[in-house]
């Protein structure tokens, strides 16, 4: 422990799963830490030293928290909607902060983000207007979406203009600004991620992601079920589209912390169509600290505590991870009540098994809301090659057990890794 920062206040913004890891890279450090959401149970205040009931967005009250507490430093850097008040709250307080406005507007509104990809020659989707849509000018199938929204939420897949114009609607219902953006549909295309670590203006390519969704039948095609890093197409990227991406990046001024982007490949080409100046919501860098032994949220909670980020050299090539492949799996559940979960236990126990973030419990309610609030939990995979991924992913689906009040398995959509013989194919 380095004791310089021991003691320290550090308020995180939001409570969610994906906040836990900041609150005990904090609590490592001796770092006191507050966190606050509107959300009384929310799952990292049940770890933090001490919790607000408080909206993100209340800015004031947020002022107020952190003048009575003595707070030193403010951090996020998992969720899109807490972005925005991230920067306006540091920026009142006069605290450190991983970016200006600009930027996160930037990187969290996608109609922004598309004009500065269309600006640095990073190739997009092609989109339609909503005056197309009154005009009849789409040439189906198009795909809708908040201008801002996350999770899936309000994202539809649309065939006919009555489809196309309900789900305008829903969109705009997800949006914070009533904007929505229609975009070709890309059928067929392998989507893709890249993560990025800033440290003092140097920029590090620390993931890719080859990501899989589930089946279209049962309406959960906008949903990843499954991710598998490296990518297959990692090489391809950085001979093609990482130097564009990086410069744009750079041109738009990002020094320090992560940055994280979405996209497909369409018949070769990188096609960007999601940014986050933050991490992805899952615990990959908890195996990228097992790995290179760096954790890269202890830098994030420095930086905001000193305004100083440490002169950290990550490995230039650590987005191959040494060899190493990781699955992310996500289970999906059918809607109903949960009665019964079995088999977590067993499953922590075996060789491969990274962890287990469980995002469910006994009585929940289960929604058929089709995106990623029918998600089991996270469980993550480290492993020497391929067929050591594909046999533990099966372990999960013969172990994992959880079922309704009427003793029904809940578990469905389950990911087919017949779809992953193509990285056996390349090695």
């Amino acid at each position: 422990m380095n004791y310089d920062l021991v003691g320290k206040k550090i308020l995180i913004l939001g409570g969610a799963f994906q906040h836990i890891k900041l609150v005990n890279a904090a609590r490592q450090m001796g770092v006191y830490t507050i966190v606050a959401d509107y959300l009384n149970d929310s799952p990292s205040k049940k770890f933090a030293d001490k919790s607000y009931l408080c909206d993100i967005k209340n800015i004031e009250q947020l002022k107020e928290i952190c003048i009575n507490e003595k707070v030193q430093g403010v951090i996020s850097s998992h969720l899109d909607p807490c972005q925005i008040p991230y920067v306006t709250l540091c920026s009142e307080l006069k605290l450190p902060c991983l970016a200006n406005k600009e930027q996160f507007v930037c990187m969290t509104n996608k109609a922004a983000f598309k004009k500065m990809c269309i600006k640095n020659g990073v190739d997009i989707i092609s989109e339609y207007s909503e005056d197309e849509v009154k005009n009849q000018k789409i040439e189906f199938p198009v795909f809708v979406k908040p201008v801002d929204s996350r999770g899936s939420r309000g994202q539809t897949v649309c065939y006919t203009y009555d489809s196309l114009n309900k789900a305008i609607i829903k969109a705009k219902k997800e949006s914070s600004n009533n904007n929505v953006i229609i975009e070709k549909y890309i059928q067929n295309a392998q989507e893709f991620q890249v993560t990025y670590f800033f440290v003092n203006g140097e920029g590090y390519l620390v993931r890719t992601a080859d990501s899989y969704t589930g089946s279209e039948i049962n309406n959960l095609s906008k949903v990843v079920v499954c991710a598998i890093s490296p990518s297959l197409n990692t090489e391809k990227y950085i001979k093609t589209a990482h130097n564009s991406v990086l410069n744009m990046l750079k041109n738009l001024g990002i020094k320090n912390g992560p940055v994280f982007m979405q996209g497909f490949i369409d018949n070769g080409v990188f096609r960007f169509f999601d940014p986050g100046l933050r991490f992805p919501g899952v615990n990959y860098e908890d195996i990228y600290e097992y790995v290179f032994g760096i954790n890269l949220e202890k830098l994030l909670i420095r930086y905001a505590l000193t305004g100083i980020m440490p002169e950290v050299k990550l490995p230039q090539n650590s987005v191959f991870l040494n060899g190493k492949k990781v699955s992310i799996l996500f289970p999906l559940l059918k809607s109903g009540k949960i009665n019964n979960i079995t088999g977590v236990d067993i499953l922590k126990q075996e060789k491969g098994i990274f962890s287990i973030s469980q995002r469910i419990s006994i009585s929940d309610v289960i929604p058929a809301s089709y995106d990623i609030l029918q998600r089991f939990g996270e469980i993550d995979i480290l492993a020497d090659d391929i067929s050591q991924i594909i046999n533990n992913i099966e372990l999960v689906y013969k172990t994992l057990n959880v079922t309704d009040v009427l003793n029904k398995n809940m578990i469905f959509d389950k990911f087919n890794t017949k779809r992953l013989k193509k990285y056996d194919q390349n090695n």
